[in-house]
């Protein structure tokens, strides 16, 4: 956790926690596309040098806690993730199988915010998002 990564001529932290949607906010992010997308995003995220540091994939978005070296933009590598991430999902669970670009999986745009000195409130909250998600709607139901 303190300990900076190094690049040529640079030691670095930046780790940011990011949130994303699918399109039209389906919930369609459960059952075994849930299972199968932390090691998708991983491998993704290995391929720009960047790492997941904590992640969790709820019915309707995905937290993550990422690691990203300064020489990309957050922007880049969240958009190659969503990118390839969608052609990946389509080519598996689709019915179309070949030629598929998967355009349409990932709402456009990103939630981003820097982690800092706050690491470990955010792995916390990335962790229990799911109960604090069933917890509200729970005090809905008495509303």
């Amino acid at each position: 956790m303190d300990e900076y990564e190094s690049l040529s001529h640079a030691k670095w932290e930046c780790k940011y926690h990011v949130v994303f949607i699918p399109k039209c906010r389906r919930k369609v992010l459960y059952g075994t596309l849930r299972r199968h997308l932390g090691e998708v995003f991983r491998k993704l995220a290995e391929q720009k040098e960047s790492r997941i540091e904590e992640g969790h994939v709820m019915p309707d978005h995905v937290h993550m806690m990422i690691s990203i070296p300064p020489k990309y933009a957050v922007s880049q590598v969240i958009g190659f993730i969503k990118d390839k991430s969608a052609i990946h999902v389509a080519r598996v669970y689709g019915e179309r199988k070949r030629n598929f670009v998967g355009q349409h999986f990932w709402a456009r745009g990103h939630f981003v915010s820097t982690v800092g000195r706050d690491e470990r409130v955010i792995r916390n909250y990335i962790r229990n998002q799911e109960r604090e998600d069933e917890r509200l709607d729970q005090m809905n139901l008495y509303r």
